[in-house]
């Protein structure tokens, strides 16, 4: 049985996929700082998930809490991070910009890092990571949460270049979803707004099972980022 932990598991994307991952036969560690939550989905899949309850941003800790997990799952083949956060911060007041930026930056990191030592020491493994369309260019209303998954985007290729001249079968595959029906989106974004359902199961296809290195979902948002990335910054600055 194939082993697999998801990082932010308690709603939206992380919660969708470690359903999905256990329905298709993963044995699944879930964490997140909400535990009765987690532990009501674990309820639906007896024997299929195991649940460690803990906060990211405890940085002294995260290293051996998610040790701790693999053990209590007796292995690691996948590590899907979709722990993230961001909000609107019109009046670009610092501890929203602060709280993003420990969570996006740091916290990211720091599994990033462990994830890949932990599967270059191994000689195999998989780690996704859900970045985002939004950190293809700056937003004047949450400056910090662009920046910091532009951050994402930018580490990730560097673990895509490193995997890939690595002799080791390491797989990196950063997924950048645009709008997503999560409570994290507080219900903002019509436009081509995607269910989770629908969501899971392209990244379960083209990350998870073809192992591409970057997923767009749904998949009309490469075209996006690629005219976002385009538009000149005369024109970019008055949207």
């Amino acid at each position: 049985m194939k082993k697999a932990i998801v990082i932010g598991a308690s709603s939206g994307i992380g919660e969708g996929m470690a359903r999905l991952l256990a329905s298709k036969g993963y044995l699944v560690g879930i964490t997140g700082r909400r535990g009765e939550l987690l532990n009501k989905i674990a309820s639906e899949y007896p024997g299929k998930m195991v649940v460690k309850v803990f906060d990211n941003t405890d940085f002294d800790n995260l290293e051996k809490n998610i040790g701790e997990l693999v053990e209590s799952l007796g292995g690691l083949d996948l590590l899907f991070l979709s722990s993230g956060t961001g909000q609107r911060n019109p009046d670009l007041e610092y501890k929203y910009e602060k709280m993003t930026i420990d969570v996006n930056v740091n916290a990211f990191a720091i599994i990033a890092v462990w994830s890949y030592r932990f599967f270059e020491k191994q000689g195999y493994g998989h780690f996704l990571s859900v970045s985002s369309v939004a950190g293809t260019r700056g937003n004047r209303f949450a400056p910090s949460y662009s920046a910091t998954k532009a951050f994402q985007m930018s580490f990730m290729e560097g673990l895509i270049q490193k995997s890939y001249s690595s002799k080791a079968k390491i797989y990196i595959t950063d997924v950048r979803p645009g709008y997503v029906d999560t409570a994290m989106g507080h219900g903002e974004g019509s436009f081509w707004i995607a269910p989770v359902e629908k969501t899971c199961r392209q990244i379960y296809k083209r990350a998870v099972l073809n192992r591409h290195n970057v997923v767009y979902v749904t998949k009309r948002w490469r075209l996006v980022a690629f005219l976002f990335r385009y538009v000149p910054s005369f024109i970019y600055k008055r949207l």
